[in-house]
Protein backbone atom coordinates (compact mmCIF):
# COMPACT_ATOMS: atom_id res chain seq x y z
CA UNK A 1 0.00 0.00 0.00
CA UNK A 2 1.28 3.81 -0.94
CA UNK A 3 1.20 6.20 1.91
CA UNK A 4 2.97 8.58 0.72
CA UNK A 5 5.00 10.00 -2.24
CA UNK A 6 7.15 13.13 -2.49
CA UNK A 7 9.65 14.22 -4.96
CA UNK A 8 11.81 17.79 -4.89
CA UNK A 9 13.71 19.05 -8.07
CA UNK A 10 12.99 16.81 -10.84
CA UNK A 11 12.25 18.39 -14.13
CA UNK A 12 9.26 20.27 -13.37
CA UNK A 13 9.06 20.08 -10.12
CA UNK A 14 11.05 22.69 -7.78
CA UNK A 15 9.49 22.44 -4.44
CA UNK A 16 8.67 19.40 -2.82
CA UNK A 17 5.45 18.01 -4.04
CA UNK A 18 3.49 15.39 -1.71
CA UNK A 19 0.77 13.31 -2.89
CA UNK A 20 -0.74 11.43 0.55
CA UNK A 21 -3.22 8.66 0.39
CA UNK A 22 -3.76 8.73 4.09
CA UNK A 23 -7.25 9.80 4.99
CA UNK A 24 -8.51 13.13 6.27
CA UNK A 25 -11.33 14.53 8.17
CA UNK A 26 -15.01 13.44 7.28
CA UNK A 27 -16.71 10.35 6.82
CA UNK A 28 -18.06 9.98 3.30
CA UNK A 29 -18.22 7.33 1.27
CA UNK A 30 -16.50 5.67 4.67
CA UNK A 31 -17.76 1.74 3.78
CA UNK A 32 -16.29 2.10 -0.04
CA UNK A 33 -13.25 4.32 -0.09
CA UNK A 34 -11.15 3.96 2.86
CA UNK A 35 -9.12 1.07 4.01
CA UNK A 36 -7.47 0.44 7.12
CA UNK A 37 -3.75 -1.14 6.73
CA UNK A 38 -2.93 -4.19 8.95
CA UNK A 39 0.37 -2.91 9.92
CA UNK A 40 1.57 -1.21 13.51
CA UNK A 41 1.11 2.84 13.85
CA UNK A 42 -0.38 3.64 10.39
CA UNK A 43 -3.59 5.41 9.73
CA UNK A 44 -6.82 4.65 7.41
CA UNK A 45 -6.04 5.33 4.10
CA UNK A 46 -8.13 6.20 0.87
CA UNK A 47 -8.28 3.40 -2.10
CA UNK A 48 -7.50 6.42 -5.10
CA UNK A 49 -6.78 9.65 -6.32
CA UNK A 50 -7.39 11.82 -9.08
CA UNK A 51 -4.66 14.74 -10.33
CA UNK A 52 -6.22 17.57 -12.38
CA UNK A 53 -4.77 20.34 -13.97
CA UNK A 54 -3.32 21.67 -17.43
CA UNK A 55 -1.69 20.74 -19.89
CA UNK A 56 2.05 20.89 -18.85
CA UNK A 57 1.68 21.36 -15.40
CA UNK A 58 3.88 18.48 -14.43
CA UNK A 59 1.01 16.11 -13.83
CA UNK A 60 3.31 13.40 -15.75
CA UNK A 61 6.42 14.44 -14.42
CA UNK A 62 4.58 13.34 -10.80
CA UNK A 63 4.21 9.87 -12.35
CA UNK A 64 7.65 9.86 -14.20
CA UNK A 65 9.05 10.59 -10.70
CA UNK A 66 7.59 7.58 -9.26
CA UNK A 67 8.56 5.84 -12.40
CA UNK A 68 12.75 6.50 -11.99
CA UNK A 69 12.32 5.80 -8.15
CA UNK A 70 11.08 2.36 -9.17
CA UNK A 71 13.42 1.88 -11.99
CA UNK A 72 16.86 2.74 -10.02
CA UNK A 73 15.50 0.26 -6.94
CA UNK A 74 15.17 -2.22 -9.97
CA UNK A 75 17.91 -2.00 -11.88
CA UNK A 76 20.55 0.87 -10.69
CA UNK A 77 23.18 -2.23 -9.14
CA UNK A 78 23.15 -3.98 -12.67
CA UNK A 79 26.63 -4.49 -13.50
CA UNK A 80 25.27 -3.29 -17.24
CA UNK A 81 24.69 0.15 -15.51
CA UNK A 82 28.16 0.69 -14.24
CA UNK A 83 29.25 3.93 -15.43
CA UNK A 84 25.83 4.71 -16.79
CA UNK A 85 24.17 8.64 -15.87
CA UNK A 86 21.30 8.21 -13.81
CA UNK A 87 17.81 8.90 -14.95
CA UNK A 88 17.73 12.17 -12.75
CA UNK A 89 16.84 15.79 -14.18
CA UNK A 90 16.64 18.71 -11.90
CA UNK A 91 14.39 21.90 -12.15
CA UNK A 92 16.60 23.38 -15.08
CA UNK A 93 14.85 27.06 -14.84
CA UNK A 94 16.48 28.07 -11.57
CA UNK A 95 20.35 28.16 -11.89
CA UNK A 96 20.59 27.13 -7.81
CA UNK A 97 18.56 24.22 -8.77
CA UNK A 98 20.52 23.06 -11.38
CA UNK A 99 23.56 21.99 -9.73
CA UNK A 100 21.44 20.38 -6.90
CA UNK A 101 20.51 16.59 -6.88
CA UNK A 102 16.62 15.24 -7.16
CA UNK A 103 15.33 14.15 -4.08
CA UNK A 104 12.58 10.62 -4.29
CA UNK A 105 10.85 9.20 -0.60
CA UNK A 106 7.96 7.17 -0.38
CA UNK A 107 6.00 6.03 2.58
CA UNK A 108 4.86 2.07 1.88
CA UNK A 109 3.04 -0.95 3.33
CA UNK A 110 4.85 -4.56 2.62
CA UNK A 111 4.22 -7.69 4.18
CA UNK A 112 2.59 -5.44 7.72
CA UNK A 113 5.68 -3.36 7.72
CA UNK A 114 5.57 0.45 7.24
CA UNK A 115 8.38 1.81 5.27
CA UNK A 116 9.93 5.07 4.91
CA UNK A 117 12.74 5.13 1.81
CA UNK A 118 13.95 7.79 -0.14
CA UNK A 119 17.76 8.93 -1.92
CA UNK A 120 19.01 11.96 -3.23
CA UNK A 121 20.99 11.68 -6.57
CA UNK A 122 22.51 13.45 -9.69
CA UNK A 123 23.04 12.40 -13.08
CA UNK A 124 26.75 11.09 -11.70
CA UNK A 125 26.01 9.79 -8.03
CA UNK A 126 23.54 8.85 -5.31
CA UNK A 127 23.88 11.68 -2.53
CA UNK A 128 21.58 10.60 0.23
CA UNK A 129 20.00 7.26 0.82
CA UNK A 130 17.87 6.34 4.01
CA UNK A 131 15.20 3.79 5.25
CA UNK A 132 13.02 3.89 7.90
CA UNK A 133 11.08 0.45 9.40
CA UNK A 134 8.40 0.41 12.28
CA UNK A 135 8.19 -3.13 12.86
CA UNK A 136 6.42 -2.34 16.13
CA UNK A 137 5.12 1.26 15.35
CA UNK A 138 9.02 2.81 16.39
CA UNK A 139 11.17 3.93 14.01
CA UNK A 140 14.09 1.42 13.43
CA UNK A 141 17.11 3.22 11.00
CA UNK A 142 18.11 0.50 8.11
CA UNK A 143 20.05 2.44 5.79
CA UNK A 144 21.84 5.53 6.35
CA UNK A 145 24.26 7.18 3.56
CA UNK A 146 25.26 10.01 2.65
CA UNK A 147 28.18 11.93 0.08
CA UNK A 148 30.56 13.78 1.88
CA UNK A 149 31.64 16.68 -0.76
CA UNK A 150 34.69 18.05 1.02
CA UNK A 151 36.13 14.24 1.48
CA UNK A 152 35.05 12.93 -1.69
CA UNK A 153 33.50 9.62 0.05
CA UNK A 154 30.68 8.26 1.48
CA UNK A 155 29.64 8.77 5.38
CA UNK A 156 27.79 6.18 6.84
CA UNK A 157 25.19 6.01 9.87
CA UNK A 158 24.45 4.34 12.40
CA UNK A 159 22.49 0.89 10.77
CA UNK A 160 22.68 -1.02 13.82
CA UNK A 161 19.02 -2.61 12.87
CA UNK A 162 20.54 -3.88 9.72
CA UNK A 163 21.69 -7.34 10.53
CA UNK A 164 24.05 -9.27 7.76
CA UNK A 165 27.53 -8.24 6.37
CA UNK A 166 26.97 -4.68 5.85
CA UNK A 167 30.55 -3.64 5.46
CA UNK A 168 30.69 -6.13 2.20
CA UNK A 169 27.48 -4.35 1.01
CA UNK A 170 28.51 -0.79 1.54
CA UNK A 171 32.15 -1.42 -0.21
CA UNK A 172 29.69 -3.11 -3.24
CA UNK A 173 27.77 0.06 -3.80
CA UNK A 174 29.03 2.11 -6.62
CA UNK A 175 27.99 5.96 -6.76
CA UNK A 176 25.59 5.82 -9.55
CA UNK A 177 23.85 2.63 -7.57
CA UNK A 178 21.67 2.24 -4.50
CA UNK A 179 22.43 0.35 -1.76
CA UNK A 180 19.06 -1.57 -1.49
CA UNK A 181 19.67 -2.62 -4.63
CA UNK A 182 22.91 -3.63 -4.36
CA UNK A 183 22.27 -5.29 -0.82
CA UNK A 184 19.72 -7.17 -2.60
CA UNK A 185 21.65 -8.47 -5.20
CA UNK A 186 24.39 -9.83 -2.56
CA UNK A 187 21.24 -11.49 -1.10
CA UNK A 188 20.11 -9.60 1.88
CA UNK A 189 16.73 -11.02 3.33
CA UNK A 190 16.03 -8.40 5.31
CA UNK A 191 15.29 -5.61 2.79
CA UNK A 192 13.35 -8.30 0.29
CA UNK A 193 9.69 -6.71 1.65
CA UNK A 194 10.91 -2.89 0.45
CA UNK A 195 12.46 -4.44 -2.77
CA UNK A 196 9.68 -6.33 -3.43
CA UNK A 197 7.40 -3.96 -2.80
CA UNK A 198 9.19 -1.94 -5.68
CA UNK A 199 9.14 -5.02 -8.06
CA UNK A 200 6.38 -6.29 -7.69
CA UNK A 201 3.98 -4.07 -5.87
CA UNK A 202 4.04 -0.81 -7.38
CA UNK A 203 3.17 -0.68 -11.03
CA UNK A 204 4.22 2.74 -12.98
CA UNK A 205 1.74 1.97 -16.39
CA UNK A 206 4.12 3.21 -19.29
CA UNK A 207 3.33 6.25 -20.88
CA UNK A 208 1.37 6.91 -24.53
CA UNK A 209 -0.73 4.44 -25.89
CA UNK A 210 -1.81 1.04 -23.61
CA UNK A 211 0.15 -3.16 -24.91
CA UNK A 212 -2.40 -5.37 -24.95
CA UNK A 213 0.24 -8.10 -24.35
CA UNK A 214 -0.70 -8.81 -20.84
CA UNK A 215 -4.01 -8.90 -21.72
CA UNK A 216 -3.35 -11.61 -24.48
CA UNK A 217 -1.28 -13.48 -21.82
CA UNK A 218 -4.04 -14.03 -19.99
CA UNK A 219 -6.71 -15.17 -22.31
CA UNK A 220 -4.21 -18.50 -22.58
CA UNK A 221 -5.62 -19.21 -19.92
CA UNK A 222 -9.27 -20.67 -19.82
CA UNK A 223 -10.91 -19.08 -16.82
CA UNK A 224 -8.95 -15.86 -16.92
CA UNK A 225 -10.14 -15.33 -20.63
CA UNK A 226 -13.81 -15.13 -19.39
CA UNK A 227 -13.05 -13.02 -16.37
CA UNK A 228 -11.19 -10.56 -19.28
CA UNK A 229 -14.68 -11.53 -21.16
CA UNK A 230 -16.59 -10.34 -18.53
CA UNK A 231 -14.48 -7.24 -17.67
CA UNK A 232 -15.12 -6.15 -21.17
CA UNK A 233 -18.85 -6.57 -21.18
CA UNK A 234 -18.94 -4.65 -18.10
CA UNK A 235 -17.87 -2.07 -19.38
CA UNK A 236 -20.75 -2.08 -22.21
CA UNK A 237 -18.01 -3.61 -24.47
CA UNK A 238 -19.93 -5.03 -27.63
CA UNK A 239 -18.11 -8.16 -28.07
CA UNK A 240 -19.51 -12.24 -26.98
CA UNK A 241 -15.86 -13.90 -26.75
CA UNK A 242 -12.36 -13.60 -27.55
CA UNK A 243 -10.01 -16.32 -28.85
CA UNK A 244 -6.30 -16.32 -29.84
CA UNK A 245 -4.48 -17.59 -33.38
CA UNK A 246 -1.35 -18.59 -33.04
CA UNK A 247 0.78 -19.16 -36.20
CA UNK A 248 4.87 -19.19 -36.71
CA UNK A 249 6.65 -16.67 -37.64
CA UNK A 250 7.63 -16.41 -41.09
CA UNK A 251 10.38 -14.39 -42.96
CA UNK A 252 8.78 -14.51 -46.19
CA UNK A 253 5.84 -12.46 -45.04
CA UNK A 254 7.76 -9.61 -44.46
CA UNK A 255 7.02 -6.54 -46.64
CA UNK A 256 9.34 -7.24 -49.40
CA UNK A 257 10.39 -3.29 -49.11
CA UNK A 258 11.46 -3.99 -45.63
CA UNK A 259 15.18 -3.79 -45.22
CA UNK A 260 17.19 -6.55 -44.78
CA UNK A 261 19.01 -5.20 -41.38
CA UNK A 262 15.21 -5.14 -39.92
CA UNK A 263 14.01 -8.52 -41.69
CA UNK A 264 17.54 -10.29 -39.89
CA UNK A 265 16.74 -8.30 -36.76
CA UNK A 266 13.25 -9.47 -36.72
CA UNK A 267 14.26 -13.23 -37.78
CA UNK A 268 16.58 -13.21 -34.51
CA UNK A 269 14.01 -11.70 -32.23
CA UNK A 270 10.86 -14.35 -33.49
CA UNK A 271 12.77 -17.17 -34.63
CA UNK A 272 10.88 -20.81 -32.92
CA UNK A 273 8.27 -18.49 -31.91
CA UNK A 274 4.38 -18.11 -32.46
CA UNK A 275 2.99 -15.47 -33.44
CA UNK A 276 -0.58 -14.46 -31.91
CA UNK A 277 -3.44 -12.28 -33.16
CA UNK A 278 -6.49 -11.71 -31.16
CA UNK A 279 -10.28 -11.80 -32.70
CA UNK A 280 -12.78 -10.80 -31.40
CA UNK A 281 -16.55 -12.51 -31.55
CA UNK A 282 -19.62 -11.34 -32.38
CA UNK A 283 -22.31 -13.61 -32.11
CA UNK A 284 -25.16 -13.02 -34.40
CA UNK A 285 -29.38 -13.23 -33.69
CA UNK A 286 -29.10 -17.11 -36.04
CA UNK A 287 -26.18 -18.45 -33.41
CA UNK A 288 -23.60 -17.06 -36.45
CA UNK A 289 -19.91 -16.33 -35.04
CA UNK A 290 -18.37 -13.58 -36.67
CA UNK A 291 -14.67 -12.94 -35.53
CA UNK A 292 -12.99 -9.69 -36.41
CA UNK A 293 -9.13 -8.58 -35.89
CA UNK A 294 -8.73 -6.44 -32.76
CA UNK A 295 -6.97 -3.79 -34.64
CA UNK A 296 -11.00 -3.45 -36.54
CA UNK A 297 -12.17 -2.72 -33.42
CA UNK A 298 -12.46 1.09 -32.18
CA UNK A 299 -10.05 2.76 -30.52
CA UNK A 300 -11.90 3.02 -27.06
CA UNK A 301 -12.46 -1.00 -27.53
CA UNK A 302 -9.15 -1.62 -27.85
CA UNK A 303 -7.98 0.28 -25.23
CA UNK A 304 -10.50 -1.55 -22.34
CA UNK A 305 -8.87 -4.58 -23.51
CA UNK A 306 -5.54 -3.65 -22.97
CA UNK A 307 -6.46 -2.44 -19.54
CA UNK A 308 -8.31 -5.21 -18.85
CA UNK A 309 -5.33 -7.67 -17.61
CA UNK A 310 -3.79 -5.07 -15.25
CA UNK A 311 -6.93 -4.22 -13.96
CA UNK A 312 -7.89 -7.69 -13.07
CA UNK A 313 -4.38 -8.19 -12.19
CA UNK A 314 -3.97 -5.49 -9.73
CA UNK A 315 -7.28 -6.09 -7.93
CA UNK A 316 -6.60 -9.59 -7.55
CA UNK A 317 -3.20 -9.52 -6.15
CA UNK A 318 -3.80 -5.87 -3.98
CA UNK A 319 -1.03 -3.91 -6.12
CA UNK A 320 -0.76 0.00 -6.74
CA UNK A 321 -1.50 0.90 -10.21
CA UNK A 322 -0.55 4.12 -11.28
CA UNK A 323 -1.78 5.96 -14.80
CA UNK A 324 -1.30 8.88 -16.78
CA UNK A 325 -4.35 10.19 -18.46
CA UNK A 326 -6.76 6.99 -17.78
CA UNK A 327 -9.41 9.27 -19.83
CA UNK A 328 -7.74 8.88 -23.06
CA UNK A 329 -10.48 7.62 -25.75
CA UNK A 330 -12.06 6.64 -22.93
CA UNK A 331 -16.36 7.61 -22.77
CA UNK A 332 -16.25 9.13 -18.64
CA UNK A 333 -18.98 6.61 -18.02
CA UNK A 334 -15.75 3.70 -18.59
CA UNK A 335 -13.82 5.74 -16.43
CA UNK A 336 -16.00 6.14 -13.49
CA UNK A 337 -16.83 2.02 -14.17
CA UNK A 338 -12.97 1.60 -14.11
CA UNK A 339 -12.14 3.57 -10.59
CA UNK A 340 -15.75 2.24 -8.99
CA UNK A 341 -14.01 -1.68 -9.60
CA UNK A 342 -11.18 0.08 -6.87
CA UNK A 343 -13.97 1.54 -4.86
CA UNK A 344 -16.19 -1.29 -4.06
CA UNK A 345 -14.80 -3.83 -1.33
CA UNK A 346 -16.05 -6.54 -3.23
CA UNK A 347 -14.07 -6.17 -6.11
CA UNK A 348 -11.55 -4.74 -4.53
CA UNK A 349 -10.93 -7.50 -1.33
CA UNK A 350 -7.38 -6.87 -1.19
CA UNK A 351 -6.71 -3.23 -0.83
CA UNK A 352 -5.57 -2.48 -4.30
CA UNK A 353 -4.96 1.52 -5.05
CA UNK A 354 -5.46 3.65 -7.92
CA UNK A 355 -3.57 6.81 -8.76
CA UNK A 356 -3.82 8.52 -12.11
CA UNK A 357 -4.42 11.81 -13.66
CA UNK A 358 -6.93 12.83 -15.95
CA UNK A 359 -8.84 16.01 -17.60
CA UNK A 360 -12.47 14.11 -16.98
CA UNK A 361 -14.33 16.45 -14.83
CA UNK A 362 -17.82 14.73 -15.06
CA UNK A 363 -16.02 12.02 -12.07
CA UNK A 364 -15.05 15.15 -10.11
CA UNK A 365 -18.27 14.27 -8.26
CA UNK A 366 -18.86 13.82 -4.11
CA UNK A 367 -20.59 10.46 -5.12
CA UNK A 368 -17.16 8.72 -6.43
CA UNK A 369 -14.49 10.77 -4.63
CA UNK A 370 -13.94 11.68 -1.23
CA UNK A 371 -12.84 15.47 -0.82
CA UNK A 372 -9.43 14.04 0.04
CA UNK A 373 -8.85 11.96 -2.69
CA UNK A 374 -8.69 15.16 -5.30
CA UNK A 375 -5.37 16.65 -6.24
CA UNK A 376 -4.27 19.88 -8.54
CA UNK A 377 -1.00 20.13 -10.56
CA UNK A 378 -0.85 23.59 -11.49
CA UNK A 379 2.42 25.90 -12.34
CA UNK A 380 3.69 28.97 -10.41
CA UNK A 381 5.06 32.56 -10.93
CA UNK A 382 9.03 30.32 -11.25
CA UNK A 383 7.24 27.44 -13.81
CA UNK A 384 7.86 25.27 -11.50
CA UNK A 385 4.64 22.69 -10.42
CA UNK A 386 2.88 22.80 -7.41
CA UNK A 387 0.33 20.04 -5.92
CA UNK A 388 -2.29 20.33 -4.09
CA UNK A 389 -4.83 18.96 -2.52
CA UNK A 390 -8.85 20.10 -2.71
CA UNK A 391 -8.86 20.03 0.96
CA UNK A 392 -7.09 23.13 0.99
CA UNK A 393 -9.88 24.57 -0.69
CA UNK A 394 -12.38 23.53 2.09
CA UNK A 395 -14.99 22.47 -0.23
CA UNK A 396 -18.98 21.81 2.02
CA UNK A 397 -19.09 18.32 2.27
CA UNK A 398 -21.82 16.57 -0.05
CA UNK A 399 -22.78 19.72 -0.88
CA UNK A 400 -20.49 21.69 -3.43
CA UNK A 401 -20.41 20.68 -6.69
CA UNK A 402 -16.35 19.82 -7.47
CA UNK A 403 -17.08 19.91 -11.46
CA UNK A 404 -18.38 23.17 -11.47
CA UNK A 405 -16.16 24.90 -9.09
CA UNK A 406 -13.11 23.74 -11.11
CA UNK A 407 -13.82 24.67 -14.45
CA UNK A 408 -15.38 28.04 -12.72
CA UNK A 409 -11.72 28.25 -11.53
CA UNK A 410 -12.04 28.09 -7.82
CA UNK A 411 -9.29 25.34 -7.58
CA UNK A 412 -7.03 26.72 -9.96
CA UNK A 413 -5.32 24.57 -11.71
CA UNK A 414 -6.75 25.53 -15.18
CA UNK A 415 -5.02 26.18 -19.03
CA UNK A 416 -4.90 30.51 -19.49
CA UNK A 417 -6.34 30.08 -22.96
CA UNK A 418 -5.58 33.65 -25.09
CA UNK A 419 -6.44 34.89 -28.26
CA UNK A 420 -4.26 34.03 -31.28
CA UNK A 421 -2.87 37.31 -32.70
CA UNK A 422 -2.00 37.00 -36.51
CA UNK A 423 0.70 38.68 -38.10
CA UNK A 424 -1.83 41.05 -39.42
CA UNK A 425 -2.31 42.03 -35.88
CA UNK A 426 -5.89 41.52 -35.89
Amino acid sequence: MLIEFTVRNFLSIREAASLSLVKGGGDELQDTNVMVPDAPGTLPLVRSAAIYGPNAAGKSNLIKALKVMERMVRESARESQAGEPLPVTPFLLDEDSTGQPCEFEVHFISEGVRYQYGFAATRERVTEEWLLAYPKARPQRWIDRRYDEDRQTYVWGSMDKLTGKKQLWQEATRPNALFLSTAIQLNNQQLQPVFKWFADTLHVAGFGRWHPGFSIELCEEEGARKEVVSFLRAADIDIDDVELEKEKFDINALPDDMPDPVKDELARKFKDKSIVSVKTVHILDSGRKVLFDLEDESDGTQKIFALAGPWLDTLEHGYVLVIDELHDNLHPLIVRFLVKLFHDPETNPRNAQLIFTTHDTSILDQEVFRRDQIWFCEKDESRSTLLVPLTDFRPRKKVENLERGYLSGRYGALPYVRRIKTAMGC
